[in-house]
């Protein structure tokens, strides 16, 4: 393994250039996708890389469960500061799983929590909440229930009919695309890798583009589409939860409403390879490609030599 073991904890730094291509040179639905996908193999190979740390940098100190064995020099031997780097290691992947425990709890209790503000109500798409605070956003389906549009009386109130119709369609985006589930993936990446934040801002950003294109094309009038997100976000106080997608999320509206403004984003797949989007795409490419395939080297490697060193 050798130092390659640490690549994964950097290796992150490669998909920034990304994500400022993804915003902007890319379709909204294929940037979402793509930079998940992106934060969830990094997250995963630096998670995996500091359990590598831990087990080897561990392994020698008294009282630990583990087998004999995986205390042999050649164990050791397999990082470089061993000790340093599995004591770093633990103080590192406890936050983490920490972290991410909190992240998911937090997002099924809001789920709960608006699945109860909606209990016995009408099972209908739109569900209209009498209350003086405006909001509007996307409840996943759970429990056998569908999926449902939650908006309180004083976001119709600020809206006109069309404008109306242009928040529904993109609701309807975020339970049709299932956005709920890229945002999690995504705040879940960034609390197992701090450098992995870049990526989580754009996963909502381009989450929302996602769904304002999608609206625009229902209501087949783009400019009502941008005043309509414009005005929600003046008056909006957000969702219950940041991984459930809302009309007007925090977040980068004037983009938002000045992309609504002007043409239909392009569906290309990938920025050519000889402009400086496709270099910073590629690059980015080959960061991931050298996490995973780093990671999965190391954890191959060490199970080899731990297996080797345990007795039989």
């Amino acid at each position: 393994m050798g130092v390659f073991v640490f690549l994964p904890l950097v290796l992150p730094l490669t998909a920034w250039p990304i994500a400022r291509v993804a915003e902007q040179y890319l379709h909204p639905r294929r940037s979402t996708r793509l930079l998940s996908l992106i934060g969830g193999v990094l997250a995963v190979s630096s998670t995996l890389c500091l359990a590598l740390l831990v087990v080897v940098g561990t392994a020698q100190l008294p009282g630990n469960p583990l087998p004999d064995g995986w205390s042999d020099p050649e164990v050791r031997e397999a990082v470089p500061c061993d000790e340093v780097a599995g004591k770093a290691a633990i103080g590192a992947l406890v936050p983490v799983a920490v972290s991410c425990t909190g992240t998911v709890w937090r997002h099924h209790r809001a789920r709960r929590r608006a699945q109860d503000a909606i209990a016995g109500l009408p099972d209908a798409l739109v569900t209209t909440l009498p209350d003086d605070k405006a909001y509007a956003y996307a409840l996943p389906a759970a429990s056998g229930k569908p999926g449902r549009i939650v908006v309180s009386t004083a976001m119709l109130a600020c809206l006109s009919g069309s404008e109306q119709r242009a928040m529904i369609a993109h609701e309807q985006a975020h339970l049709a695309g299932r956005h709920h589930r890229y945002l999690l993936a995504a705040q879940l990446a960034a609390r197992a890798n701090p450098l992995l934040r870049p990526l989580q801002r754009a996963v909502a950003y381009c989450a929302e583009r996602w769904a304002d294109e999608e609206a625009a094309r229902e209501v087949g009038d783009r400019t009502v589409t941008a005043r309509a997100v414009g005005k929600a976000a003046l008056v909006s106080r957000g969702t219950p939860a940041a991984t459930l997608a809302g009309f007007a999320a925090p977040g980068p509206v004037p983009r938002r409403v000045a992309a609504l403004l002007g043409p239909v984003p392009p569906a290309q797949y990938w920025p050519p390879a000889w402009t400086a989007p496709g270099l910073a795409a590629w690059i980015a490419a080959a960061g991931t490609a050298a996490s995973a395939v780093s990671s999965a080297n190391a954890a191959v490697a060490l199970f080899l030599i731990l297996q080797a060193a345990t007795p039989l």
